[in-house]
């Protein structure tokens, strides 16, 4: 009996040692390299021919690639946060890298963050810590006339990643899902679709020297989470965090007004090499060409974002917020060789 007893006990020591023994996933193998600046005439090439996304993630076929992402984007694709979550130096925000890895046979698609966040462990040296606190964030308001908003009539449809692509259509794995994007160049023009989670479409117009964006079946915390983001390319990756205050619940039909200004320091802070433009002329980069003009709190009048929300009848105000951080305690600048 003493013997069995023994015999059950070795098990289950060898069972839990096993267990905490267990890794995470990892890829088989996989190259970092650093980004090349984005090349205006390849980048629309590509992006009218169509298939995976020439930036942003893509998983699929035993593959995942990352191309031309911060390591912060890519902290928050692997940890499941959203970038304005991470907490860590402003390098990060900065040093872009592609990132080409072969899964294991056999994986699934949603083992490509654990496994990123091993590679990142491993040849980063990347430690975190999570902290939930309170910091200031700039909560998403109803103005004092009430909302301006039309409520959807559409119905959400979740996107079938089986479904072949249509021509010039291309796909790409989000933070929050998959995307598929068509684009019009001759008309500046395209369609994004984010699935359960709406639909944007946006068109350029020449006259105004602006860009039109229209959001479809967006929910209140969902255009919040889509203002954030802007404000934060605007900004040059120091926006605050936008948080939906509204009260509003369901669906609505959403339109922003960008500047061409706005854009321009759009595209620079996501480390698109634009040539300056005459002074005077609306062009941001004419002063200070290697940096966003527009300041990183939205709440002022610099941002023609800013405006189009309070005609929604919505603004922005400064408040603090319980919000949970992923803490970068430690990570390298240059990745460990391939």
């Amino acid at each position: 009996m003493a013997s069995q007893h023994r015999k059950f006990a070795l098990g289950f020591a060898l069972t839990v040692v096993a267990a905490f023994a267990q890794t995470k996933p990892a890829f088989e193998v996989a190259t970092i390299k650093p980004a090349a600046p984005l090349d205006q005439a390849k980048l629309l090439a590509a992006m009218q021919a169509g298939g995976k996304m020439p930036v942003g993630a893509n998983v699929g076929d035993g593959r995942a690639e990352y191309r031309f992402l911060a390591l912060r984007d890519l902290i928050a694709l692997a940890y499941g946060v959203k970038p304005y979550q991470v907490s860590g130096p402003d390098w990060m925000t900065s040093t872009r890298f592609d990132i080409v890895a072969k899964m294991p046979d056999g994986s699934a698609r949603g083992d490509a963050n654990q496994m990123l966040q091993s590679l990142l462990e491993d040849r980063f040296k990347l430690t975190t810590h999570r902290s939930t606190a309170e910091h200031p964030v700039l909560a998403l308001v109803v103005s004092k006339g009430g909302p301006k908003l039309k409520t959807s009539t559409g119905t959400l449809v979740a996107i079938d990643e089986n479904t072949p692509l249509k021509p010039g259509e291309m796909k790409a794995d989000g933070p929050d899902g998959p995307i598929r994007m068509s684009i019009d160049a001759s008309t500046g023009s395209a369609v994004v679709n984010m699935g359960t989670r709406g639909k944007m479409s946006y068109r350029v117009n020449p006259a105004s020297q602006s860009m039109h964006m229209e959001f479809s079946m967006t929910t209140m915390s969902g255009f919040a989470d889509m203002l954030t983001q802007l404000f934060t390319q605007l900004s040059g990756g120091k926006g605050s965090q936008i948080v939906d205050m509204t009260g509003i619940q369901g669906n609505y039909e959403a339109s922003l007004e960008v500047s061409m200004s706005d854009l321009l320091n759009m595209a620079r802070s996501m480390g698109m090499n634009l040539p300056p433009g005459p002074a005077g002329a609306g062009n941001p980069g004419a002063a200070n060409p290697s940096g966003p003009a527009v300041a990183s709190d939205p709440s002022g009048s610099s941002s023609s974002v800013t405006d189009t929300v309070q005609a929604l009848g919505l603004k922005l105000e400064s408040r603090k917020a319980t919000v949970e951080q992923l803490v970068v305690d430690h990570a390298e600048k240059t990745p460990t060789e391939n």
